[in-house]
């Protein structure tokens, strides 16, 4: 059975994010006064691993420590220094075009999973994920002010053939929506 801190420190290294210290404790069955008891074990039983806990009035997360900043600068800078590849620059010329797109869209237009080029883009900063107004459960990528410089324009409108091209995508991506689902059975020999 794991202990208060180890419990935690496996809590917030799942998120991968902040967690509003209320959560935190009802997740671990802590009381308040508990729970800031546990996670100063967990801070001091931390230091020198490359990890530190991030605390503020309202949330908790684990984050690199300080002194790892330089490695972690070495490894960002070596993900960033390679161009971006096809497939990233697919992923981006479908959200510019389309104004916007989700994951499960760009995966059907490109016809492969774009999470990799998804993920380079977004550490990049040159697309941004918003929630989808049509459904809440969904994430929408649009273009940065960021996107923009690096592809030398003002606006996405500003691209080569972006009206006729939208128009196309717009297109694609609504017949795919009224498309019925395929049947398995209707390829059966």
């Amino acid at each position: 059975m794991l202990t208060p801190p180890a419990a935690a420190f496996a809590l917030l290294f799942a998120s991968g994010a902040p967690l509003e210290k209320k959560r935190l404790a009802a997740l671990l069955g802590l009381q308040e006064k508990e729970l800031m008891v546990t996670l100063t074990a967990l801070a001091d039983s931390l230091k020198g691993s490359g990890l530190t806990l991030v605390k503020t009035a309202i949330e908790a997360e684990l984050r690199t420590a300080p002194e790892a900043a330089a490695l972690v600068k070495k490894l960002r800078e070596s993900e960033l220094a390679r161009d971006l590849g096809k497939a990233s620059l697919e992923t981006l010329a479908i959200i510019a075009y389309d104004d916007g797109a989700t994951r499960g869209e760009i995966d059907w237009v490109r016809g492969v999973n774009s999470s990799a080029s998804l993920r380079t883009l977004l550490m990049r900063g040159l697309i941004e994920g918003r929630e989808d107004e049509h459904d809440k459960r969904r994430v929408r990528y649009g273009l940065t002010t960021e996107a923009l410089a690096y592809l030398g324009i003002a606006r996405a409108a500003d691209l080569p053939r972006h009206a006729e091209l939208a128009r196309g995508a717009k297109a694609i991506l609504e017949e795919a929506e009224k498309a019925p689902a395929a049947d398995p059975s209707a390829h059966a020999v």
